[in-house]
């Protein structure tokens, strides 16, 4: 397999200004997920997709490929998944062919080189068309997520099992992260959403799969990362 890495980070951060070349212990996060791909022998190429000079600059500091997205695609509103259209079109106009792309977001710094090869390793190891890294939820839509009903009274938004009295009876459960996208090239081409094939995924410990999205995940990351907590098993 020919496998390139890119990672999508735009100049707009309404949840935390700045987040992407934001300094997390010594170095911008973005450089985070350049340096876990750059680990993986199977990964021959890396690739930051941005809108931001800012972002570009630290990008090619690690040793990345930049790849200018346009406006359109990095505003506020814009699907991720043309980004990764545009950045697959760009790579294959360059005269570069591969079959399995990784997408690798900056706000995961704790994923492991292990979690991308687990990703990859499923992906060809089945049928897939995706596999995408989960960790098991702290909610459970079975036992204790609720959605409203009516306008004063609430529901648990899956109430097909009434009886489930206890979390651990309840169906396993699991949330999306973004420490891993790994697809192969022509699924991503050729459809307009994650799940319009099929997904397989493969699972990341919780102190591995914390997501940044505000200043306390920040804080949260930059705790685990002092006290080495993010590379327990």
């Amino acid at each position: 397999m020919s496998v390139i890495a890119f990672v999508f980070a735009r100049g707009g951060s309404k949840g935390l200004p700045g987040k992407n070349i934001k300094p997390l212990c010594g170095k911008p996060l973005l450089h985070y997920s350049i340096e876990v791909a750059q680990q993986i022998p199977e990964i021959s190429k890396v690739y930051v997709s941005t809108d931001c000079d800012e972002i570009a600059a630290a990008a090619k500091a690690a040793g990345a490929l930049v790849i200018r997205r346009p406006a359109e695609l990095a505003s506020d509103t814009a699907a991720e998944w043309l980004a990764w259209q545009h950045a697959i079109r760009y790579v294959q106009q360059q005269g570069v062919q591969f079959d399995t792309f990784v997408s690798l977001p900056a706000t995961s710094p704790l994923r492991a080189a292990k979690d991308v090869t687990a990703a990859l390793t499923r992906l060809h190891s089945s049928k897939a068309d995706i596999c995408i890294g989960v960790t098991p939820a702290a909610r459970n839509p079975y036992f204790n997520m609720v959605k409203p009903k009516g306008s004063d009274e609430v529901c648990l938004f899956i109430n097909d099992q009434p009886t489930i009295k206890r979390r651990q009876d309840a169906p396993v459960a699991f949330d999306i992260t973004t420490v891993v996208y790994a697809a192969r090239v022509n699924y991503i081409l050729e459809n307009n959403a994650l799940f319009a094939g099929k997904v397989t995924s493969v699972e990341v410990p919780k102190q591995r799969a914390v997501d940044i999205d505000d200043i306390y995940d920040f804080l949260f990351a930059e705790s685990l990362l002092k006290n080495g907590a993010a590379l327990d098993d």
